[in-house]
């Protein structure tokens, strides 16, 4: 039961922490937060847990959390912003690529104790990262294009800018981590794993994506009335 209180925890605390940074630093919060839940889910995405009696990657939640921003920028600051949350994202996945991978070529120390450890984990890791780095952007541009065409059609249909935001958030999420989760499983596992496996995997991403979607919406509409507020005293300071 450890992994799944440990699980629910960790979704409370990142989408909390998604809304404390945009907060106090507004977008430039949500960047942040963006970028670093990208780099941590390249690692964590090689950590295999059970829970839920389902088999997953514990880099699930750090994924979910990318979902949400785009979201919330989305709604509140629009398309441009969140479409650059995204080129942040791919462009710190990049670097961290990179970057880790240059830590293998250099001869250790004698004292040296770590090397080992580095080099178990990251020489392992550039499928992984190519894949999350490929999918990530593929999911998330696509993620941005149908939240707006959502939202075109909900304004349409009811004359309100407003209003149906649960609807575009939830159905540009669950659609987009439906793509996000089938092409993760085939790129970085295809081949390392039996079929047995790649399906529980896929599944058992899935279904944390749809319980973290479900979460993310009065995270989004939270994110909203900060960004009323902020308006709204912008508005009053002139």
């Amino acid at each position: 039961m450890i992994n799944e209180l440990l699980l629910i925890g960790s979704v409370i605390f990142i989408f909390a922490a998604a809304l404390l940074g945009y907060k106090i630093f507004g977008k430039a919060g949500l960047f942040c937060v963006s970028v670093i839940a990208t780099i941590l889910a390249n690692i964590e995405a090689l950590i295999m847990i059970k829970a839920f009696g389902m088999e997953q990657t514990l880099g699930n939640v750090l994924f979910a959390v990318t979902f949400l921003v785009t979201d919330i920028l989305s709604e509140c600051e629009g398309k441009k912003e969140a479409n650059k949350a995204v080129f942040l994202g791919i462009f710190a996945s990049a670097f961290f690529l990179l970057l880790s991978q240059s830590w293998l070529l250099y001869a250790p120390g004698e004292s040296d104790w770590v090397s080992p450890a580095i080099k178990e984990v990251f020489s392992g890791t550039p499928r992984m990262m190519l894949s999350s780095l490929s999918v990530y952007a593929i999911s998330q541009i696509f993620d941005v294009w149908l939240y707006h065409k959502w939202w075109a059609f909900t304004e349409k249909k009811c004359g309100n800018k407003r209003s149906f935001l649960w609807l575009r958030n939830n159905g540009s999420t669950l659609i987009s981590q439906l793509l996000n989760t089938f092409l993760f499983t085939v790129f970085a596992f295809y081949g390392t794993y039996d079929n047995g496996t790649l399906v529980s995997i896929f599944l058992s991403s899935y279904v944390i994506y749809v319980f973290t979607s479900l979460l993310d919406t009065p995270a989004v509409y939270l994110a909203r009335k900060i960004h009323d507020g902020r308006v709204k005293k912008e508005k009053s300071a002139e």
